[in-house]
Protein backbone atom coordinates (compact mmCIF):
# COMPACT_ATOMS: atom_id res chain seq x y z
CA UNK A 1 0.00 0.00 0.00
CA UNK A 2 1.15 3.37 -0.98
CA UNK A 3 0.03 6.94 0.82
CA UNK A 4 1.14 10.15 -0.60
CA UNK A 5 -0.26 12.85 1.96
CA UNK A 6 -0.93 16.35 0.20
CA UNK A 7 -1.82 19.22 2.17
CA UNK A 8 -4.89 21.84 0.55
CA UNK A 9 -6.85 24.62 1.13
CA UNK A 10 -7.00 27.34 3.92
CA UNK A 11 -7.33 25.04 6.64
CA UNK A 12 -3.84 22.80 5.33
CA UNK A 13 -6.45 19.85 5.43
CA UNK A 14 -4.69 16.20 4.81
CA UNK A 15 -5.77 14.65 1.47
CA UNK A 16 -4.55 11.12 1.40
CA UNK A 17 -4.01 9.57 -2.07
CA UNK A 18 -4.04 5.77 -1.17
CA UNK A 19 -2.98 3.07 -3.91
CA UNK A 20 -2.06 -0.76 -4.29
CA UNK A 21 -0.15 -2.29 -7.52
CA UNK A 22 -3.18 -2.35 -9.58
CA UNK A 23 -2.66 1.38 -10.60
CA UNK A 24 -5.54 2.46 -8.96
CA UNK A 25 -6.07 4.53 -6.53
CA UNK A 26 -8.38 5.66 -3.63
CA UNK A 27 -8.52 9.46 -2.47
CA UNK A 28 -9.67 10.16 1.02
CA UNK A 29 -10.79 13.97 1.92
CA UNK A 30 -10.16 15.85 -1.22
CA UNK A 31 -9.80 19.44 0.61
CA UNK A 32 -9.26 21.60 -2.85
CA UNK A 33 -7.39 21.78 -5.38
CA UNK A 34 -9.00 19.33 -8.12
CA UNK A 35 -6.71 20.62 -11.18
CA UNK A 36 -3.38 19.52 -8.50
CA UNK A 37 -4.92 16.04 -7.91
CA UNK A 38 -5.94 15.24 -11.16
CA UNK A 39 -1.98 16.30 -11.84
CA UNK A 40 -0.59 14.14 -9.77
CA UNK A 41 -2.64 11.08 -9.99
CA UNK A 42 -2.21 11.64 -13.65
CA UNK A 43 1.59 11.89 -13.36
CA UNK A 44 1.96 9.02 -11.74
CA UNK A 45 -0.86 7.12 -13.88
CA UNK A 46 -3.56 6.75 -11.03
CA UNK A 47 -7.03 6.37 -11.58
CA UNK A 48 -9.53 7.28 -8.89
CA UNK A 49 -11.91 4.00 -7.97
CA UNK A 50 -13.66 5.73 -5.13
CA UNK A 51 -13.65 9.42 -3.02
CA UNK A 52 -13.75 8.38 1.00
CA UNK A 53 -14.96 11.63 3.14
CA UNK A 54 -13.82 11.21 6.96
CA UNK A 55 -16.90 13.54 7.59
CA UNK A 56 -18.94 16.00 5.94
CA UNK A 57 -17.03 19.69 6.49
CA UNK A 58 -16.50 21.72 3.50
CA UNK A 59 -12.76 21.55 4.12
CA UNK A 60 -12.50 17.76 3.35
CA UNK A 61 -13.94 17.96 -0.09
CA UNK A 62 -13.55 21.03 -1.99
CA UNK A 63 -11.92 19.41 -4.23
CA UNK A 64 -15.09 16.74 -5.01
CA UNK A 65 -16.69 18.89 -7.72
CA UNK A 66 -13.30 18.99 -10.48
CA UNK A 67 -13.05 15.41 -9.74
CA UNK A 68 -16.23 14.54 -10.72
CA UNK A 69 -16.15 16.40 -13.88
CA UNK A 70 -13.03 14.86 -14.68
CA UNK A 71 -14.65 11.12 -13.82
CA UNK A 72 -18.36 11.43 -13.96
CA UNK A 73 -19.28 7.77 -12.72
CA UNK A 74 -16.78 8.28 -9.56
CA UNK A 75 -18.29 7.16 -6.19
CA UNK A 76 -18.16 9.95 -3.02
CA UNK A 77 -18.86 7.73 0.13
CA UNK A 78 -20.27 9.12 3.19
CA UNK A 79 -21.59 8.58 6.39
CA UNK A 80 -25.67 10.11 6.44
CA UNK A 81 -25.64 11.79 9.39
CA UNK A 82 -23.08 14.02 7.84
CA UNK A 83 -25.34 14.30 4.50
CA UNK A 84 -27.65 16.95 5.03
CA UNK A 85 -31.25 17.81 3.27
CA UNK A 86 -29.71 21.51 1.65
CA UNK A 87 -27.27 21.57 -0.77
CA UNK A 88 -25.38 24.44 0.02
CA UNK A 89 -24.40 26.09 3.44
CA UNK A 90 -22.79 29.66 4.45
CA UNK A 91 -19.67 29.90 6.61
CA UNK A 92 -17.57 33.34 7.22
CA UNK A 93 -20.03 34.50 4.60
CA UNK A 94 -18.49 32.44 1.62
CA UNK A 95 -21.63 29.73 0.13
CA UNK A 96 -19.73 26.41 0.01
CA UNK A 97 -21.12 22.51 -1.25
CA UNK A 98 -22.65 20.15 0.81
CA UNK A 99 -21.96 16.79 0.40
CA UNK A 100 -25.39 15.80 -1.01
CA UNK A 101 -24.61 18.11 -3.42
CA UNK A 102 -22.62 15.22 -4.95
CA UNK A 103 -23.49 12.67 -7.48
CA UNK A 104 -23.13 8.55 -6.63
CA UNK A 105 -22.98 9.53 -3.22
CA UNK A 106 -23.05 6.16 -1.16
CA UNK A 107 -23.57 5.67 2.27
CA UNK A 108 -21.01 4.87 4.86
CA UNK A 109 -21.58 1.91 7.72
CA UNK A 110 -20.37 1.18 11.05
CA UNK A 111 -18.08 -1.92 10.67
CA UNK A 112 -18.60 -1.74 6.97
CA UNK A 113 -15.84 -3.01 4.96
CA UNK A 114 -15.10 -1.25 1.45
CA UNK A 115 -12.49 -3.23 -1.55
CA UNK A 116 -11.74 -0.71 -3.51
CA UNK A 117 -8.62 -0.71 -5.32
CA UNK A 118 -7.05 -3.81 -4.36
CA UNK A 119 -6.59 -2.93 -0.85
CA UNK A 120 -9.84 -3.17 1.79
CA UNK A 121 -10.96 -0.84 4.44
CA UNK A 122 -12.94 -0.75 7.37
CA UNK A 123 -15.32 1.97 8.46
CA UNK A 124 -15.42 3.17 11.71
CA UNK A 125 -17.98 5.46 12.98
CA UNK A 126 -16.48 8.06 15.40
CA UNK A 127 -18.64 11.12 15.73
CA UNK A 128 -18.03 13.76 18.28
CA UNK A 129 -16.57 16.26 15.54
CA UNK A 130 -19.84 16.10 13.36
CA UNK A 131 -22.67 13.28 13.69
CA UNK A 132 -21.05 11.11 10.92
CA UNK A 133 -17.46 11.46 11.58
CA UNK A 134 -15.91 8.20 10.53
CA UNK A 135 -12.51 6.59 10.62
CA UNK A 136 -10.91 3.91 8.02
CA UNK A 137 -8.44 1.38 8.82
CA UNK A 138 -6.34 -0.49 6.17
CA UNK A 139 -3.81 -2.84 7.06
CA UNK A 140 -1.82 -1.50 9.03
CA UNK A 141 -2.53 3.04 8.77
CA UNK A 142 -5.67 4.40 10.58
CA UNK A 143 -7.19 7.24 9.40
CA UNK A 144 -8.53 9.33 11.82
CA UNK A 145 -10.09 12.53 10.11
CA UNK A 146 -11.07 15.00 12.59
CA UNK A 147 -11.71 12.90 15.68
CA UNK A 148 -7.95 12.14 16.48
CA UNK A 149 -4.71 14.12 16.02
CA UNK A 150 -1.15 14.31 17.35
CA UNK A 151 -1.32 15.47 20.77
CA UNK A 152 -4.83 16.46 20.33
CA UNK A 153 -8.14 15.78 19.14
CA UNK A 154 -11.56 17.24 16.82
CA UNK A 155 -12.79 20.11 18.21
CA UNK A 156 -16.88 19.58 19.56
CA UNK A 157 -17.92 23.41 19.74
CA UNK A 158 -19.10 23.21 15.96
CA UNK A 159 -22.31 22.23 15.05
CA UNK A 160 -23.38 18.90 15.41
CA UNK A 161 -20.37 18.57 17.61
CA UNK A 162 -20.73 16.37 20.88
CA UNK A 163 -18.86 15.59 24.23
CA UNK A 164 -19.71 12.60 24.56
CA UNK A 165 -19.89 11.48 21.67
CA UNK A 166 -16.31 12.07 21.13
CA UNK A 167 -15.24 10.24 24.38
CA UNK A 168 -16.74 7.18 23.28
CA UNK A 169 -14.78 7.71 19.79
CA UNK A 170 -11.62 8.11 21.76
CA UNK A 171 -12.90 5.11 23.83
CA UNK A 172 -13.44 2.70 20.76
CA UNK A 173 -10.31 3.86 19.49
CA UNK A 174 -8.15 3.31 22.44
CA UNK A 175 -9.39 -0.42 22.33
CA UNK A 176 -8.30 -1.57 19.12
CA UNK A 177 -5.81 -3.97 19.30
CA UNK A 178 -2.08 -3.50 18.90
CA UNK A 179 -0.64 -0.24 16.94
CA UNK A 180 -1.45 1.71 14.24
CA UNK A 181 0.07 4.26 12.05
CA UNK A 182 -2.09 6.96 12.59
CA UNK A 183 -2.59 9.65 9.80
CA UNK A 184 -4.92 12.83 10.95
CA UNK A 185 -6.87 15.06 8.87
CA UNK A 186 -4.65 17.92 9.37
CA UNK A 187 -1.38 18.25 11.47
CA UNK A 188 1.48 15.37 11.05
CA UNK A 189 1.25 11.77 11.89
CA UNK A 190 1.55 9.71 14.79
CA UNK A 191 0.72 6.21 16.37
CA UNK A 192 -1.59 5.10 18.40
CA UNK A 193 0.11 3.53 21.00
CA UNK A 194 1.85 7.03 21.30
CA UNK A 195 -1.38 8.40 21.69
CA UNK A 196 -2.68 5.93 24.26
CA UNK A 197 0.21 7.11 26.15
CA UNK A 198 0.58 11.02 25.23
CA UNK A 199 -2.52 12.47 24.26
CA UNK A 200 -4.21 14.18 27.32
CA UNK A 201 -7.79 13.23 26.01
CA UNK A 202 -6.91 9.45 25.33
CA UNK A 203 -4.56 9.16 28.96
CA UNK A 204 -6.29 7.00 30.90
CA UNK A 205 -9.08 5.66 29.17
Amino acid sequence: MQIRRIVLGDFATNCYIVSAASGRCVVIDPADDGDGLIRRMTEEKLEPEAILLTHGHYDHFLAVPRLQKQWTSLPVYCHPLDCPEELTEYDMGRKYPTVTAFSNLRPLEDNQKLNLCGLSFTVLHTPGHTPGSVSFIAENVLFSGDTLFRGSIGRTDFAGGNDRQMRSSLIRLASLEGDYRVLPGHEGETTLERERHSNFYMKGI
